[in-house]
């Protein structure tokens, strides 16, 4: 019997019962006892399930955060718990509850080798069943029917100071999987998973030339005489490695890999990290089961070593930057599967990096993008962070989904000041776009409330100069499913644009959006600032 039975509705009958005996004083006595042995089976009964509750609570939290932070019942709803979030936990735990959550593992022979050699899934179960019963009746017991439901926004439509650009070049399906602006040549570089192609934009948006390099190209580092390209070689989850590392020379000759053998890259960066004179490398594996934040060290003749820095999923990106003032560049990265979080690695030099958790988030909030970035203008660098992913399982509204700005103490504690709701958020960019002293933030979104408020798929915060924000967006955000954003002075002009990139599959939204994008095959927009 549930708890709230026992300790509300159980009284009302002991009430009824005492009430009945003292207007009868015969009964009264004939009741004694009877009333007494009801009294001590409610109280054995609640003590009993009290401690299982606080058995199963306490099994949570020791099994739990083995593997991340300790996830609260309410922050999904009991259903996805049920069928899609406990079964999964599962298997971390070495318990498979039915034979097809085995599939899930893996979709090629291949890709089940990766998983089984690195022993993510414990191939006996590392606690008993009686065990596993008390952590999901604890889950259970405690998540809502429904989770708390985003409240409703006012987005004005009309973007106040800029102009929508569309180009004329068309993709079917559009499939964009990274927009990045190159204000020395005044072009914008698009990467495309479908047509598997890296293309260049014209500033008028007239295709320039295009290449294919593989599945994928998600992100583009401009050195001196190269370009240094992350091809993620499978956009659907994968712990195969088929991505890699590319130079691509401005000049003379030919694109070759650096980094080969990659399990679904989204990011590099470069930088001599190890202070010997040669450019070193970092990548963010996300993977599926098995990524990981990785150095590879160049010993000067063309090869680098690798030096695992973390050796878990879902590595999203990472900057190269001297936090602690030593002299020495640090790493720091952002990880959107499984244990969340942003995590600092110290350079310690030769070499050698000390890791330190800046923040951790919850399993279920999906992290999709950050910025390092001084809002606050103090000289250190604070984090914009995005959290919105909501493609595991059937998505559901998520009032934590949004746009989090966490402020610097001037020595790497971030700790969260603004927080804006946006439901399925996937990147922010902060700017002073209309360049009036303070902060404003461009804010795309993949999962937004398509049946009450599509129109959240693009926003732009306008910062009144006290961090109050007023909501809007251009005509027509949902014209593409923007996945991808930059931000830069791209024209040349003094003000920052914005390019978005649109991808028109995974989730499947309703309203025949899909059939329209795949017809129109809008690959990208710029939102042109007017304000020069």
């Amino acid at each position: 019997m549930p708890l709230e039975n026992i300790t509300i509705r159980q009284p009302r009958l002991l009430t009824l019962l005492i009430m009945t005996c003292i207007n009868c004083p015969l009964l009264f006595f004939k009741m004694k006892r009877i009333i007494f042995l009801l009294s001590v089976g409610i109280l054995s009964a609640c003590s009993s399930d009290k401690k299982t509750a606080d058995e199963g609570s306490q099994l949570a939290e020791t099994y739990c955060v083995s593997c991340h932070s300790f996830p609260e019942p309410d922050l999904i709803d009991k259903n996805s718990w049920e069928q899609y979030m406990l079964p999964r936990m599962g298997m971390f735990l070495g318990i498979v509850e039915h034979d097809s959550l085995r599939a899930s593992i893996a979709s090629t022979e291949a890709d089940l080798k990766n998983v089984e050699a690195s022993g993510i899934f414990p191939t006996q179960p590392i606690l008993s069943q009686e065990e596993w019963q008390k952590i999901k009746d604890f889950y259970i017991a405690n998540a809502p029917d429904k989770i708390k439901q985003p409240e409703k926004k006012s987005i004005t439509k009309g973007l106040k100071g800029f102009e929508v650009k569309v180009p004329e070049y068309k993709l079917s399906p559009p499939s964009i999987t990274m927009a990045r602006f190159d204000t020395v040549n005044h072009a914008i570089f698009l990467g495309d998973a479908n047509s598997q192609s890296l293309m260049v934009m014209s500033s008028e948006l007239q295709f320039l030339q295009g290449a294919k390099i593989g599945e994928g190209p998600v992100w583009m580092q401009e050195l001196q005489d190269e370009y240094i390209i992350t091809v993620m070689g499978s956009f659907s989850p994968t712990d195969y490695g088929s991505g890699y590392v590319l130079s691509l020379p401005k000049t003379s000759g030919k694109a070759h890999k650096v980094i080969d053998s990659l399990r679904r890259p989204t990011h590099s960066n470069v930088a001599d990290l190890n202070g010997d004179g040669f450019t070193d490398i970092v990548t963010c594996e996300f993977a599926k089961w098995t990524g990981k934040l990785t150095l590879w060290l160049n010993d000067g003749a063309g090869k680098y070593n690798p030096k695992t820095l973390r050796n878990k999923p879902g590595a999203i990106s990472s900057y190269i930057k001297d936090l602690n003032n030593d002299n020495r560049p640090d790493i720091i990265a952002l990880f959107g599967q499984g244990d969340e979080g942003i995590f600092i690695y110290y350079n310690e030099g030769n070499g050698n990096f000390r890791e330190e958790t800046a923040l951790r988030f919850p399993p279920s909030y999906g992290s999709t993008s950050f910025k390092l970035y001084d809002f606050n203008n103090d000289g250190h660098d604070d984090i914009v962070y995005t959290a919105g992913d909501n493609a595991d399982f059937p998505p559901i509204l998520k009032h934590y989904h949004g746009v989090y700005i966490f402020l610097n103490d001037r020595n790497n504690h971030f700790k969260q000041e603004h927080f804006l709701q946006l439901n399925g958020a996937y990147a922010a960019v902060p700017n002073d776009y209309d360049m009036d002293g303070d902060i404003d933030i461009a804010a795309i979104s993949f999962f937004p409330d398509y049946q009450a408020q599509p129109v959240e798929s693009f926003v732009y915060y306008e910062n009144d100069g006290n961090n109050n924000f007023s909501l809007s967006t251009f005509d027509n955000p949902t014209m593409g499913r923007w996945i991808v954003m930059d931000a830069a002075d791209y024209d040349g002009d003094g003000d920052k644009d914005i390019v978005l990139g649109s991808l028109a599959f995974e989730v499947v939204p309703p309203n025949g959006l899909v059939e329209r994008w795949v017809e129109q095959g809008i690959p990208f927009i710029v939102l042109e600032n007017k304000l020069k």
